[in-house]
């Protein structure tokens, strides 16, 4: 069970703060909630403390698992993830997402990234961009004790650098 102030990670959503635990009656029974504050969106979300394991609630990650963040975005471009047909590149990168594990939401941001430097993206994958991005800056924003601009500056030059070494080839030869 979570108590007030804890940082928590929703799934889909992305990082937020408990704010507060409320009783509320729906539909004629009476239940907790949690109140959770997002940074990023200034959203807030109630979720049944008895239904939050369930949803894949979690504490936010320590610093030493979002550092390694910076890890993930550094790779260079992967081809082969490039080639893959949309719906099964869909589909993947929406149950990393799901998953909630920051270092997999930061390969979809760096893979998808990648593609929409290299070709541009679907609408589904530009807002699949969007939002996989939002939860990542909103579990870092938490975790690292940094400015959301700040954040959102360093990664975004981190994946700039990890996609020109990935289109430099062994010989220091440019990939067209």
């Amino acid at each position: 069970m979570f108590s007030i102030g804890d940082k928590v990670v929703y799934p889909m959503h992305g990082a937020g703060t408990i704010e507060k635990i409320e009783q509320k009656e729906m539909l004629g029974a009476s239940q907790d909630y949690y109140i959770i504050k997002m940074p990023v969106g200034d959203m807030k979300l109630m979720v049944p403390t008895d239904k939050a394991e369930n949803i894949g609630i979690r504490e936010v990650a320590e610093k030493s698992i979002t550092d390694k963040v910076f890890g993930v975005l550094e790779k260079p471009k992967d081809p082969y993830v490039h080639d893959v047909n949309w719906s099964k590149r869909y589909n993947t990168n929406a149950d990393k997402i799901k998953s909630g594990d920051v270092l997999e939401v930061a390969e979809v941001v760096r893979e998808l990234s990648h593609r929409h430097m290299e070709r541009g993206l679907s609408i589904g994958e530009k807002k699949m961009l969007s939002t996989a991005k939002n939860i990542l800056l909103s579990e870092m924003v938490l975790s690292q004790n940094e400015s959301h601009d700040m954040l959102d500056e360093k990664i975004e030059n981190t994946l700039k650098i990890s996609y020109d070494l990935g289109n430099v080839n062994i010989e220091g030869n440019v990939n067209l």
